[in-house]
């Protein structure tokens, strides 16, 4: 009887999470094919790569802001870890390190930032919201002060040139953001690591009584997210063809926005890789569409606010 029950309600459960994937799919897809109306322009070759590579970027952050968000944690560094990843990876090329050598060197730094807020977090039992926005503020005071204010050019050519290659027919940014999906989503589902992350989520107390090593997870939750927010950096760096001190900024809002409306809960111990990535895409679609039918940017960023609202509100009433 009680096997019956528990098939049942998985059986919901599964029916529930798949029900949210495919509306988001719809809604994608439905913005697609009204900006294929609308404008001529969108459904071409150069636009729809340069939408691809665009949410590549601000989707593998939002993949490490899935991880934090699940555990009802937030960060608010991750935009200016993009910056300083950036500047960090092209003065390290322009002195003279081999790109891969200065590509590992820069994701260790901005892992062991997320390192620090994980100490803050944990020890210090300082609120996420806080310690990460000290990191917010250190991250990008080190961008600027690195790099003098100033943009960083001359970096090598087949540094700049990754960016713009294509493996099997796709974007080799979108091909680094399905392994990153791939990689995290595995992690999520099929690791002890990522079952913890949901079991801390829902309770501190009961991941503590589960015998959940709580130092370490928050230490590698917030180690991952900056790290993948290194990476994002590295990538968008390779896009602008330089290091800009200032890159990055407002990402934590586009990623936590990117998470929410995937159908994570800022409550914790909900969310998806996959929904994560599909909310990406939904964002970068409206600002895409946005800018091909001349919409005004500052509406866009009020749309993209009410759509945050809006996400949140629905998870609000779901749970009721």
């Amino acid at each position: 009887m009680n096997n019956t029950v528990a098939e049942k309600f998985n059986i919901k459960n599964i029916i529930k999470k798949n029900f949210s994937k495919a509306t988001l799919f719809i809604v994608l897809f439905v913005m697609w094919g009204a900006l294929t109306f609308l404008s001529p322009y969108f459904l071409t070759y150069n636009n729809i790569f340069n939408l691809v590579r665009q949410t590549a970027v601000i989707a593998v952050v939002a993949a490490g802001m899935t991880f934090v968000i699940i555990s009802a944690g937030i960060d608010l560094s991750v935009g200016s870890i993009v910056g300083v990843s950036g500047v960090i990876v092209s003065l390290l090329m322009v002195n003279g390190v081999p790109i891969f050598l200065a590509v590992l060197l820069t994701l260790l730094i901005t892992a062991s930032m997320g390192l620090v807020s994980g100490i803050f977090i944990y020890e210090g039992n300082v609120p996420p919201f806080i310690a990460t926005l000290g990191m917010m503020s250190v991250a990008r005071g080190i961008a600027l002060m690195l790099s003098g204010g100033q943009i960083i050019t001359g970096l090598p050519a087949s540094f700049i040139q990754f960016a713009q290659l294509e493996l099997v027919g796709l974007p080799v940014l979108f091909v680094v953001l399905i392994v990153v999906a791939i990689i995290s989503h595995f992690i999520l589902t099929r690791t002890r690591f990522g079952r913890s992350i949901y079991t801390i989520g829902s309770s501190d107390e009961v991941a503590r009584l589960s015998g959940i090593n709580m130092r370490l997870n928050y230490y590698a939750i917030y180690m991952l997210n900056a790290f993948l927010s290194g990476v994002a950096g590295i990538m968008l760096t390779s896009r602008l063809s330089s290091g800009i001190p200032t890159s990055g900024l407002s990402y934590e809002l586009d990623a936590i926005a990117a998470v929410v409306i995937g159908g994570a809960s800022l409550s914790g111990a909900e969310g998806t890789i996959i929904g994560t990535v599909i909310g990406a895409f939904i964002m970068a679609t409206l600002r895409n569409g946005g800018n091909l039918l001349g919409v005004d940017p500052f509406w866009l960023r009020i749309a993209t606010g009410i759509l945050i609202v809006v996400a949140v509100l629905f998870d609000q009433i779901r749970k009721k």
